[in-house]
């Protein structure tokens, strides 16, 4: 609970407690004081001993710790409890009620000074700010977060730091998304802080980032961590977002059967765990890894099903990144009126600066279907935009094949100078799968 309150901070509370009670300062004395000696412990003029404020909070009908920190008894306790129910509301989905419950238990948490509740209270505010696509906000609680635990072991400020992490790759920031997590993941494991449940979270985190930069790699080896650490960690739905990470690395590997039994690992663990919004990212995945294998209508009943729960919980930015996924399954199954349709109606919640890949991925299919159309004015201005987003991000695993389609168009218009420059582009970035200005992998942990 912390340490007591200055002597006239406790002075002065002994004296309002006193007089809201009705009693004098004799009252209050007997039979062990003064009346003097409470009068002095009143205007601050004496540091009362332990034995004296449990004999005054006795005869206040108030608890020891609220007499000596003006918390009021099981306050920390019962914002524990409350922060389990914002917790609960969010993992069913309910991304704006569970702000509402976080923000009441931050405010709080910062008028008795409780650090590590108010902690949890930000890192809260951070995951349903995330949740709904907001992701100044996010960032803001989750830097907040962090600097409540400056003082506190790197293991406890891992979820913080990570939530800062997930914002800068979610606003299209790869690079710096990396440098965050491999530095913490490099202080940890070369500090002996070897904590499987931070190193867990943060090796399932940066598989995103390095499948996106195209530094499969790296991904590969996060996701062998993760695997190794997983029998090791304490908390079930970190186990099933690491499952859900680990099957992207699977994919890119072809192992579309371990990926789909990775996934399904993950949905069980979210379904017994009630985590809608989890669920719904599986039923996502799921729909990726029947549409890479082929399987169209399973993939659209996944993606569909995705959708539908997202859009539930007002998961704006998951959704929008769900429907460019959805939309590219639609145009394969020659539904390419519905897919434009679904694209044109995400384009605004999708930007540089908020979903950058996935705006990309949107721009590309929208380009796709207007060179079917004939209209290849419209598929280059989308190719140069979905080209732009992705340097921009160094999402360097989708830019060669986005410099091919728009090379091939440009050729087809008589543009052979023009051609040659993007296939070029595009063979820098084929040439060297997984390089990226990552610098040295950081240090592996113990196993």
């Amino acid at each position: 609970m912390g340490d007591r309150d200055d002597r006239g901070t406790i002075g002065r509370r002994v004296q309002r407690l006193r007089v809201e009670r009705g009693m004098t300062q004799r009252q209050l004395a007997e039979p062990a004081y003064t009346p003097a000696y409470i009068s002095t412990l009143e205007a601050g003029r004496v540091r009362p001993s332990d034995d004296a404020l449990r004999h005054i909070a006795d005869r206040l009908g108030v608890g020891y710790e609220e007499l000596v920190t003006g918390r009021p008894a099981r306050l920390a306790t019962d914002l524990r409890l409350r922060l389990t129910e914002a917790q609960r509301t969010l993992a069913a989905g309910e991304a704006g009620r569970a702000a509402e419950l976080y923000g009441g238990l931050l405010a709080e948490a910062e008028a008795y000074h409780l650090d590590e509740e108010r902690a949890a209270a930000l890192l809260g505010l951070g995951e349903c700010a995330v949740d709904t696509g907001e992701l100044s906000a996010a960032h803001e609680h989750f830097e907040k977060a962090e600097a409540c635990l400056a003082d506190a072991p790197l293991p406890a400020r891992v979820p913080a730091l990570r939530g800062r992490a997930v914002t800068h790759y979610l606003a299209g920031e790869l690079r710096y998304a990396v440098y965050l997590l491999e530095a913490a993941l490099d202080e940890l494991n070369r500090g002996g802080l070897h904590d499987p449940d931070a190193l867990l979270l943060l090796y399932a985190s940066v598989i995103g980032p390095y499948m996106d930069m195209g530094a499969h790699a790296r991904a590969a080896k996060a996701a062998e961590y993760a695997l190794a650490l997983a029998p090791r960690a304490g908390d079930p739905a970190l186990v099933a977002r690491m499952h859900r990470s680990v099957a992207r690395t699977l994919l890119a590997e072809g192992r579309l059967a371990d990926a789909d039994a990775s996934l399904a690992k993950a949905a069980e663990l979210y379904r017994t765990l009630q985590l809608r919004t989890e669920l719904a990212n599986c039923h996502w995945m799921r729909g990726y890894v029947y549409a890479q294998n082929g399987e169209l209508p399973r993939a659209e009943e996944e993606l569909r099903e995705a959708l539908g729960m997202l859009s539930a919980t007002r998961a704006a930015l998951y959704s929008s990144q769900v429907a460019v996924e959805l939309a590219d399954v639609l145009h394969r199954r020659g539904k390419s009126e519905e897919a434009a349709g679904l694209l044109r109606g995400v384009l605004d919640d999708l930007s540089s600066e908020r979903g950058a890949v996935h705006s990309a991925g949107a721009h590309r299919l929208l380009g796709i279907i207007a060179e079917d159309a004939r209209d290849t004015e419209t598929a280059e201005e989308h190719y140069v935009r979905a080209l732009s987003l992705l340097e921009r991000a160094g999402a360097a695993g989708d830019l060669a094949d986005l410099c091919r389609l728009l090379g091939d168009l440009l050729r087809r218009t008589g543009r052979v100078e023009a051609a040659l420059d993007a296939y070029r582009t595009g063979l820098g970035h084929r040439t060297a799968p997984g390089t990226t200005t990552l610098g040295p992998a950081p240090a592996q942990p113990p196993l």
